[in-house]
């Protein structure tokens, strides 16, 4: 056997064989990467290299400036204002606060882009209250964790800003121009979902529809909205990069919580700013460590190998699409977020664009919500584990219950997979962009 050979199955064969034992996925990645590296004969000192290399970069600037903006606004009590001012939207309609519930995470997607934050964050207040009135509580649990994905397509969400990193050459200003539709339609799907579920079990209407009443809560929540229009418009208008709006949307965030809304005092910013730094510290990492292990995967020539093998299967456009979508969806239910989008793009990029025709700011909206489905699947699926942890329901019966929001997360993918326009038209028309092929 070769050196390459040996190599490649010491790469993956650790990095599987610890995510099988339940290794933190930084310690997988990180550590099968030093046995590669090992094995090649490359000194550790590369490693090292290759690890303050994969972070010194400064579009990685912005990651931590919107989680720490996620976290001072979904920790100064706007979560409420929010919320009133979703259900004076679509409340007064048959099971209104499940719709209620769904365009509140749209709205605080905006500001978190977490699903992890948007479950924690809404679900205290919108599974109690839904409770209250008469919904199942599986039911609510079910419609809060789907749809805090929304967070992770309506921007800026920082994700995104990795995969624009990872992938290379991709504008993070056309990326978060691509995510609100396909948030928008994934909402859509997931309200229709709920309401055809809430006439089948008769759940309460809310309160009539008051002209008067959503001007007032709009007006309340403007607040909470100017961080979104601070880091969208300005980005997209070409006033600010996306490093240098994240960084006034943190000031901006920190003025609205602590002045403006009174929900955090200077304590309280201190403990946001220490989650932040936690938050923080593991994306960064699994960066690092991913940085060494993209390497590796190019070095011993893997996304060749793994394009050259999907490729065997079949050369139809059609069916290979629908086979990377499986195979993201595979990796969603065993990693999390980050690390599929760090390992995954360098081997699946190159197959989606070259050999499907997608386009990259297309696939990275895929890739997106591929992995947020992942975050609602066992036996990793952390935003499933939060929900139900917060409901105090056991998690089969949350997936139970699930079930009809998988398939409407499902359509959504294959929609956005299939039509183009729905990540690019808004990029064509705002930032001029030109789609591959186009």
């Amino acid at each position: 056997m070769d050196t390459q050979t040996l190599a490649t199955l010491i790469l993956l064969g650790s990095f599987f064989l610890m995510i099988i034992l339940r290794f933190p996925i930084a310690y997988a990645v990180g550590l099968s990467s030093v046995f590669c590296m090992l094995t090649m004969g490359s000194a550790l000192s590369d490693v090292c290299r290759l690890m303050v290399k994969g972070i010194s970069s400064y579009s990685l600037m912005a990651v931590p400036f919107f989680i720490t903006m996620g976290v001072l606004m979904g920790s100064g009590g706007i979560g409420d204002k929010l919320v009133a001012l979703a259900n004076a939207c679509v409340g007064w309609m048959r099971g209104g606060l499940a719709m209620a519930n769904v365009l509140d995470s749209f709205f605080f997607g905006g500001i978190s882009g977490s699903a992890s934050a948007d479950t924690a964050s809404l679900g205290s207040i919108m599974i109690p209250m839904m409770k209250n009135q008469g919904y199942d509580e599986d039911f609510a649990t079910a419609i809060t964790i789907t749809s805090s994905c929304e967070g992770l397509l309506v921007p800026p969400s920082h994700n995104m800003v990795i995969y624009a990193t990872t992938a290379g050459g991709v504008s993070v200003g056309c990326l978060f121009m691509a995510g609100y539709i396909p948030g928008a339609l994934l909402a859509l799907s997931l309200m229709v979902g709920s309401y055809i579920i809430s006439l089948k079990r008769n759940y309460p209407k809310g309160d009539p529809f008051s002209i008067k009443n959503l001007f007032k809560q709009l007006a309340t929540s403007i607040w909470a909205l100017g961080a979104i229009l601070i880091v969208v418009v300005g980005v997209v208008a070409g006033v600010f990069t996306a490093t240098e709006s994240a960084a006034i949307a943190v000031i901006y965030s920190l003025l609205v919580s602590v002045f403006v809304y009174k929900g955090l005092d200077w304590k309280g910013v201190w403990n946001a700013l220490d989650e932040a730094v936690k938050t923080l510290s593991i994306v960064l990492i699994l960066i690092a460590t991913s940085s060494v292990f993209g390497y590796c995967l190019t070095t011993l020539h893997v996304p060749e190998l793994a394009a050259n093998a999907i490729l065997s299967l079949t050369d139809n456009r059609i069916l290979l699409i629908i086979l990377l979508n499986v195979i993201m969806l595979i990796l969603g239910c065993i990693m999390d977020m980050a690390p599929i989008i760090l390992i995954a793009t360098p081997i699946l990029l190159p197959i989606a664009t070259e050999h499907c025709g997608l386009d990259p700011v297309q696939f990275g909206i895929m890739m997106v919500l591929n992995c947020g489905i992942g975050l609602l699947t066992p036996p990793v699926g952390s935003v499933l584990y939060i929900g139900s942890a917060i409901a105090k329901r056991p998690m089969e019966k949350v997936v139970k219950a699930t079930l009809p929001f998988y398939l409407c997360m499902i359509v959504t993918l294959l929609l956005i997979s299939f039509i183009p326009d729905i990540s690019l038209l808004l990029p064509k028309i705002f930032n001029d962009y030109v789609p591959l092929g186009g």
